[in-house]
């Protein structure tokens, strides 16, 4: 038998508060969830398997929306596969471009810490300030 999970479980599991889980339900992405006798949700092994892949997407963007239509697809993979690698292929181009926008602000970080080590070993040696032109990003 799967191992079951309550709503606070999950919650803390992915740190999540009860209230999207709710959300995630009533918008259609976390379905079939049973209850027990008194009406509490039960989760199994599947919810924990979606929400994995919800929090996954979500962190890289993808709209509720976007998550509706893809598990709307994945229900008739087989008839949608144009549809799902069409989502998906856009979805990794949307990260693509976060990843080079990222690398860029981190090189731009990577260059502000270069120039204030350089000032501070400059204060602490008595020994003239670095020139920000040296250090400065190219845009």
């Amino acid at each position: 038998m799967d191992k079951q999970y309550s709503i606070r479980e999950v919650s803390a599991k992915f740190n999540l508060p009860a209230s999207t889980l709710r959300y995630y339900e009533e918008v259609g992405i976390l379905t079939d969830i049973p209850r027990n006798s008194s009406g509490k949700r039960i989760y199994l092994e599947k919810h924990i398997n979606r929400l994995k892949t919800i929090c996954c997407f979500k962190n890289t963007g993808m709209s509720i929306a976007q998550l509706q239509e893809f598990f709307q697809y994945e229900q008739q993979e087989l008839s949608h596969i144009d549809d799902i690698l069409k989502l998906l292929t856009n979805q990794k181009n949307h990260i693509l471009a976060q990843l080079a926008k990222m690398q860029h602000d981190y090189k731009h970080i990577q260059k502000k810490l270069a120039y204030y080590q350089a000032m501070k070993t400059a204060v602490d040696n008595h020994t003239a300030l670095p020139n920000w032109q040296d250090y400065k990003c190219d845009n």
